[in-house]
């Protein structure tokens, strides 16, 4: 199992930037990739960004060239530089982990607890 902590999250005018952070302990040789999620109000949880063995990432069309993932394998971190930020980013953002564990090989998920970003007009 991984637990994951999230830290960053704060309110920022638009046209603002925020940096999230997620720390990963326990499990962590096990993790193959490592998401952020956001969850507006009222609707449902939407992937933001991904990145795979450090390096391969993806990103929402919405976020494309505003927001920018990596990590630190050696500090088990993973950051998400958020710029231009925008009245709908306003979100809880939550960091996930993805882990082959086995054998049998099987995949595993795990969550952090969410950091709030509000972005005012």
């Amino acid at each position: 199992q991984v637990h994951l902590v999230e830290s960053g999250g704060g309110q920022v005018q638009a046209g603002g930037s925020l940096r999230l952070s997620c720390v990963a302990s326990g499990s962590t040789l096990s993790i193959v990739t490592m998401n952020w999620y956001r969850q507006p109000p009222g609707k449902q949880r939407e992937l933001v960004a991904s990145i795979t063995g450090g390096r391969s990432t993806n990103y929402a069309d919405s976020v494309k060239d505003r927001f920018t993932i990596s990590s630190d394998v050696a500090r088990s971190t993973v950051t998400l530089q958020m710029n231009n930020l925008k009245p709908e980013d306003t979100a809880v953002y939550y960091c996930n982990a993805v882990q082959i564990r086995g054998p049998p090989a099987h995949e595993y998920e795990d969550w952090g607890q969410g950091t709030q970003v509000t972005v005012s007009s």
